[in-house]
């Protein structure tokens, strides 16, 4: 007799080469020459599968940028992640592809993704990934 937990997983992730950078759209950052920001945006229901199992993974995904020439559009960041829903990916890759692909629109002076995971049991994991502009 087999149990619940002999079976493999019935949701097969897609791979995250189905991510497209595309819908991302940087907008100009008006005061570039007047002053620098620091500008903080956060997704609390970021969700993605497990590579391993096809298991949700859920956590709040956080960015922190200072822009040099632009900013992101905001529904095009909420496309962006949106497509992860269905991406098997490690959390140490989520927050580097996140980073990569947003310092390829945006060209900022520095960014941080951050990705604070829910429990599974009943560990919890935090995982940053920086850039910092060379002069």
């Amino acid at each position: 007799m087999s149990t619940f937990f002999e079976h493999k997983p019935t949701i097969t992730p897609e791979s995250p080469s189905h991510i497209r950078v595309d819908v991302l759209d940087p907008i100009e950052y008006a005061y570039q020459k007047k002053r620098d920001i620091d500008i903080t945006i956060s997704q609390p229901e970021y969700t993605s599968l497990c590579p391993m199992t096809g298991l949700p993974d859920v956590g709040c995904v956080t960015i922190r940028y200072c822009p040099n020439e632009r900013i992101i559009e905001l529904k095009s960041l909420k496309y962006y992640l949106l497509q992860y829903r269905n991406v098997g990916i490690f959390y140490e890759h989520i927050v580097n592809r996140i980073l990569e692909d947003l310092v390829q629109v945006l060209e900022p002076k520095r960014m941080a993704v951050t990705g604070d995971f829910t429990s599974r049991g009943g560990i919890t994991s935090s995982v940053t990934a920086a850039y910092e502009r060379m002069s």
